[in-house]
């Protein structure tokens, strides 16, 4: 990958046809008692009181395929040190008029609420399709405030061809249907993986390490080693909803466990 521009809310390089955007939608300070060991134990006494996650979604752009997001963020349905996609698409020249698909990783609200900005509009005025797992599409349809968009969902399931070279991942363990995306571009091999990662800082160095909402907790591990094993050995880029800015980097096997190496 190439990059080619860099902000504090908007990431972006080239990669064959490709363009590939990481975007913030803000950030969160959450409970450190939401880490997790693998007895169900908070991780590490010596933890501060809060954790600070990045909140990250992603644009992947084609000749062919236009602009897909991935994820939009919280909207305005949490902190307001959230719900800032627009202005993250704006610095990377993206105009929400010009997305026709948004693929989620999963329904929960710093992924999905974005479709509506802080102050109630939609953001995605020209929306045609969102693809999101089948096992999701409930937690989808229970939401009203999401009503509008239930008409919009394009269930998927793992191996599904999204657009160009885009293909669904089932990614299992920290929600019902959580589902990554696989790019291809030809260059480069991306995987955008939405919640495998909460906590950087520790769970490169031990991914036995979880976190309070992941919704299965030995298959969210599970996912977590794979997806960190592959990535070391391929040498593919991860993109993280989680991860700290930029939010795309590469990870390389450390002394039995791994090293994050963000994008530069």
């Amino acid at each position: 990958m190439i990059v080619t521009s860099r902000s504090d809310t908007a990431f972006g390089g080239r990669s064959g046809a490709w363009t590939v955007w990481s975007l913030s939608d803000g950030y969160v300070d959450m409970p450190a008692t939401l880490v997790r060991d693998k007895d169900d134990n908070p991780a590490s006494p010596a933890l501060q009181e809060t954790v600070r996650l990045s909140v990250n979604c992603y644009a992947v752009t084609s000749p062919d395929t236009g602009t897909i997001l991935i994820d939009c963020g919280a909207g305005g349905s949490w902190e307001p040190t959230m719900g800032h996609l627009k202005k993250a698409m704006a610095q990377a020249g993206i105009d929400p008029a010009s997305i026709a698909v948004m693929a989620l990783t999963h329904t929960h609200a710093d992924h999905v609420n974005g479709l509506l900005t802080p102050d109630g509009r939609v953001l995605l005025p020209n929306l045609k399709s969102i693809v999101i797992s089948a096992a999701a599409v409930d937690g989808f349809l229970n939401e009203a405030h999401l009503e509008p968009f239930h008409a919009l969902l394009n269930p998927v399931r793992d191996g599904d061809q999204i657009e160009g070279e885009l293909q669904a991942v089932d990614l299992p363990g920290h929600a019902l249907g959580h589902t990554g995306y696989a790019l291809d571009t030809g260059e480069d091999r991306f995987l955008f993986f939405g919640d495998v990662v909460h906590v950087p800082a520790l769970q490169f160095g031990d991914p036995t390490v979880s976190w309070g909402y992941d919704h299965d907790q030995p298959a969210a591990r599970a996912t977590r080693l794979k997806v960190l094993e592959r990535a070391a050995r391929e040498g593919s880029w991860i993109a993280g909803a989680h991860l700290g800015r930029p939010g795309i980097g590469r990870v390389a096997a450390k002394e039995g466990a791994y090293a994050y190496e963000p994008a530069a």
